[in-house]
């Protein structure tokens, strides 16, 4: 009843926001998360997690031809802004309620060859419900495809958990694969090539003075699933 009670209060607020996306991971039965840069006790310490995410614009997508902008770029780091915004003001929450906080900024990317963050948000996300790994590599939601950006907040606070999503997945949609100017998104996610996308990212950063390793083609490609 607690975590019931906890679940709607963080879920509310979140959304009063602007969060568009909301589900509880439940850690502990989580054999070892992958982390870097934090203690590997981290699910003992914090049995929970807490993911939330938001929808890029329609507009800002659709300017998308065949390469990054600035346009692009500006968005994508508001939303990741945005994103750490409501991640603090949720983890002061959750310390008022009587719990610990560990917020993960939303894509402070501690190893770039292999897309890796402090943790994985797209796993948690996978084991919130929200949605699943598609085969572009990014976390797919029935609501907006991958038009998403998402953050994490690690608790010890009593939360109602999510049960893992089980709806409806890609099947034979290729849109993504499609547009991958690199050809590095096969027909699973387990085909899909880091390096061949890295070394394009490091390409599109160089070549249009970006400052950041970034793409958004597939992304733009994998619209809303419902």
């Amino acid at each position: 009843m607690k975590g019931e009670i906890n679940y709607e209060k963080l879920k509310e607020e979140a959304v009063n926001w602007g969060i568009d996306l909301f589900g509880v991971a439940d850690l502990k039965e989580v054999k070892k998360l992958k982390v870097l840069e934090l203690q590997e006790d981290i699910t003992s310490r914090f049995p929970y997690a807490v993911s939330m995410g938001v929808a890029l614009c329609k507009g800002v997508m659709e300017e998308l031809i065949d390469h990054p902008t600035l346009f692009y770029l500006h968005h994508y780091r508001q939303a990741n802004y945005v994103l750490d915004q409501i991640a603090f003001r949720v983890s002061k929450l959750i310390e008022k309620l009587g719990g610990k906080a560990l917020p993960i900024a939303a894509s402070q990317i501690v190893d770039w060859e292999n897309q890796m963050a402090h943790i994985d948000h797209k796993s948690i996300a996978e084991l919130a419900g929200i949605g699943w790994r598609g085969k572009n590599n990014l976390l797919i939601t029935p609501q907006y495809g991958a038009r998403i950006r998402l953050v994490t907040i690690l608790t010890d606070l009593e939360l109602k958990p999510d049960k893992p999503y089980e709806g409806p997945r890609c099947g034979d949609c290729k849109s993504c694969k499609s547009v991958c100017p690199v050809g590095a998104i096969g027909d699973d996610v387990s085909e899909f090539d880091h390096m061949k996308c890295f070394e394009k990212l490091k390409e599109f950063r160089k070549k249009y003075n970006l400052n950041q390793y970034i793409c958004g083609l597939c992304v733009r490609a994998c619209g809303p699933k419902v």
